[in-house]
This record gives structure tokens, C-alpha cells and sequence, in this order.
């Protein structure tokens, strides 16, 4: 019987982008492990959907309307699709009667976290960026703890409620092989492996500079380059020493661990996975004029801490990205030091005892 709880139950939500799903499937080992029955409530067709039912989570989808800052005509319509969440959320907390509440972010967890408030179910919150975004600010006030990645972050979040925590990191990320990685990739042992990441949808400005100076790198260092959907060039196909995927899944733990230095945006999600697999790392952060300028502040932060060189998206060139990646390869150790000196290595332990704690009162 759905209401009837034979073991502590949580109901995980988050959705809209793949950074606002993965941190809670890094939880899901742990939370088993605790004797947790999970839950999953996300939007009704949304990229969480996907992701969540590869693991036999069982999955409620709810009416979900993106709350904007800007004029849209679907600012008319969205304020009763959130209405209709919200009704919907309550419902299916009221019969689920979970212990506790984890959010990781998304327009669709703003009806989750009001429901599970009004119906006075603890609820804790992940934000990943420097400062929190529209949804997670709407939640706060309802939240009892709030997870941040960025020392900076607490400043801006209610003392009592913030803990600093990190992101959680899907385990498979640390089980990769090095040879099976350059096996993959058809390399060599003898040259040190440059991996650009430009995330799922693929940067065409960090793409034009890596390949304009290709002939380049490709003298000292061999380069896997994940360019993004839609987004390879046919006319490199076969270049010795150059990879390009438009996306890999199953073998990243692998040419992660292949990698001795790594190209990447600065999604908070990213450069928390490069952060705990101490690579030494440049990132390119999303300009202003193309984001809110999460990823300016996320990479700063990191710089900060000396653990990223970080080039910005109007400086970028083929030759200040030349002169960023000998920069950083001839300073890898002391990046890497930094890296293993970090407080936030253990966030899915860290997060998981939060959850037990806030679930007992």
C-alpha cells in the first residue's frame, strides 16, 4: 500500500538541465545503503525523467511552469501550471508521507518544496552555483538546511540553514582506467593527453579555438575533444593524436582518468567532477552576455582557491589558450596539490548525514 512506509522514505526532486539531476543519482548508493525507499519527482517530460528511470526509481511527473525575469507570453500561462504542481505535489506527499525532502534545483521543485513545507515534511536543498538562482531563492525561506559548493555562497544564504557540502560525484567517475581510456582513443603512453569538455550542447568558441591551433598542441600533447551535438568537424576525422565525440557517457570515468589536463565550461556540476578527480584544469567560463553569470563567479571562486586557471570567453584566442594550457601543465602539481588540500571531498558522506539528521526530528 502506497501510504503504509516499511523504512525511511525520501523524495528526491530536481530537474530542467542534466546539473540539476546527476548530483541527486550520486546519492542513490548511499541512500540505499541507509535503508532509504527513494522517490523521484520531476516534470512531467523533462531530461530528469530519462536519467531517474534508468534506475528503477519510481518516477511522478507534476505540471511545471518556468517562473521568468523577463517578458515572455508564457508568463501568462506558467503562474497556473506551478498552481497545478503545487496541488499535485501536495497530493503525492500526502500519500507517499516521506521522512524528508532533498532538492537539487529547477522550476519543477518550487511545488515540491511549498507542499512539502505546508505539510511540514523537512526538506533540505542543494544549490550548486555561487548564488542561489530564481528557484532555489523562492525555496529557502521554506527549506530546513541548505547545501552550497562555494565558501562565498554562505554569505548570501540564512546562517542558520547554510552547511557547506560540495557536490556529490557519481562514484563510476572514480573507478576509470587510464590505458582502457587511451585504448579507447587510439593514443599513446608518451604524450600527455589534453580532454575538452564543452558540455552537452557543445561551445562553437572554445571548439573554433581548440582547432584553430590544433597543428600546434598536437606537437607535444594528444587531445580528446567533446565537442558537443551536431558540432564535430568531418574534416578532422582521422587526425593523429585528435579525438571528437559529440557526447560520451559510459567510457568517461576512463578518459577522465586519461587526462592530464582538462578544458572545460564552468557548470558548477563540471568543475565539482574536476575538482574531486584533481585535474589540472582552464575554464572558459559562459560569458555574461550569454548567462546570468553563474559560471564567471563559480570559476572565479575556484581560481580563488588555486585549484583553476581560468580564461575568459572575451579573451579567448588560439594563442591565450596556448599560452593558458603552458601555464597550467607546467604548474600541474602545485593545481593538484591545492585540489587534495580541499574541504569538499567528501559531499555525498557529508550530505547523507545531513539527511539522516534533519529525517530524525
Amino acid at each position: 500500500m502506497e501510504g503504509y512506509k516499511i523504512m525511511k522514505r525520501i523524495i528526491l526532486t530536481g530537474g530542467g538541465t542534466a546539473g540539476h539531476v546527476t548530483p541527486n543519482i550520486a546519492l542513490l548508493p548511499e541512500l540505499k545503503a541507509h535503508g532509504y525507499d527513494i522517490r523521484y519527482i520531476g516534470s512531467y517530460d523533462g531530461i530528469e525523467k530519462k536519467l531517474i528511470e534508468e534506475f528503477d526509481i519510481p518516477y511522478y511527473g507534476i505540471s511545471s511552469g518556468k517562473l521568468r525575469r523577463y517578458f515572455d507570453p508564457k508568463n501568462f500561462s506558467d503562474p497556473f501550471k506551478v498552481v497545478k504542481g503545487y496541488r499535485q505535489a501536495a497530493k503525492l506527499i500526502k500519500e507517499l508521507k516521506p521522512d524528508v525532502v532533498f532538492s537539487k534545483g529547477g522550476f519543477v521543485t518550487v511545488p515540491v518544496v511549498l507542499a512539502a513545507k505546508r505539510k511540514k515534511i523537512p526538506t533540505i536543498i542543494h544549490e550548486s552555483d555561487m548564488t542561489p538562482g530564481l528557484a532555489n531563492r523562492i525555496c529557502i525561506p521554506c527549506a530546513t538546511k541548505v547545501c552550497a559548493n562555494f565558501p562565498e555562497t554562505l554569505q548570501s544564504l540564512p546562517p542558520e540553514k547554510a552547511v557547506l557540502t560540495g557536490s556529490p560525484i557519481r562514484k563510476e567517475l572514480f573507478s576509470g582506467n587510464k590505458l582502457a581510456g587511451l585504448e579507447f582513443c587510439g593514443f599513446t603512453v608518451n604524450k600527455p593527453v589534453i580532454l575538452v569538455i564543452g558540455g552537452s550542447l557543445g561551445s562553437v568558441v572554445v571548439n573554433d579555438a581548440v582547432r584553430s591551433v590544433l597543428p600546434v598542441l598536437l606537437e607535444k600533447y594528444q587531445i580528446i575533444h567533446l565537442c558537443g551535438k551536431d558540432k564535430l568537424d568531418h574534416k578532422l576525422a582521422g587526425t593523429p593524436g585528435y579525438v571528437q565525440y559529440e557526447y560520451i557517457k559510459k567510457e568517461l570515468s576512463d578518459l577522465m582518468d586519461a587526462a592530464d589536463l582538462v578544458i572545460s565550461r564552468a557548470g558548477a556540476n563540471a568543475i565539482c567532477e574536476i575538482l574531486a578527480l584533481r585535474k589540472p584544469n582552464i575554464l572558459i567560463p559562459l560569458s555574461a552576455a550569454a548567462s546570468r553569470g553563474d559560471q564567471i563567479l563559480n570559476a572565479a571562486s575556484f581560481q580563488k582557491q588555486g585549484f583553476s586557471y581560468v580564461l575568459p570567453e572575451e579573451k579567448l584566442d588560439g594563442q591565450s589558450l596556448l599560452n593558458a594550457i603552458e601555464a597550467v601543465y607546467q604548474d600541474k602539481r602545485n593545481y593538484i596539490d591545492k585540489m587534495t588540500q580541499s574541504e569538499l571531498n567528501n559531499a555525498i558522506g557529508t550530505i547523507v548525514s545531513l539527511i539522516e539528521e534533519v529525517a530524525k526530528h
